[in-house]
């Protein structure tokens, strides 16, 4: 009786078996950008992050160097999140408004 855990990986007739990955669901907003404040993870210093983005990849790259550029610091993508890094919540929040995005600052 064959285990439900276990999986083929490799047939003498065919060779390696590749198994089908998963793919990620979309991500799914509400189209509102939400802007918050972080520390946790990073030895006391603060990121901003901005989330809710429905962007293709591309835009979402050009839309963070934008971004980076007006607060004059550096950041990075990750997972659909823009990390800017500093407190630029209040700039970056009027940048965002000016492009024409609906925008609210989360947290504390």
């Amino acid at each position: 009786m064959p285990n439900k855990d276990s999986r083929l990986v490799y047939s003498t007739e065919t060779g390696r078996i590749k198994q089908p990955s998963e793919s990620k669901p979309a991500v799914i907003t509400d189209g509102i950008i939400r802007i918050s404040r972080e520390t946790k993870g990073r030895k006391g210093k603060g990121v901003t992050l901005i989330t809710g983005f429905d962007l293709a990849p591309n835009d979402l790259k050009a839309l963070a160097k934008k971004l980076k550029k007006s607060c004059s610091t550096g950041g990075t993508i990750k997972d659909g999140i823009i990390e800017i890094q500093g407190d630029h919540r209040e700039a970056l929040k009027n940048q965002l408004e000016k492009l024409g995005h609906s925008v609210k600052l989360a947290g504390g």
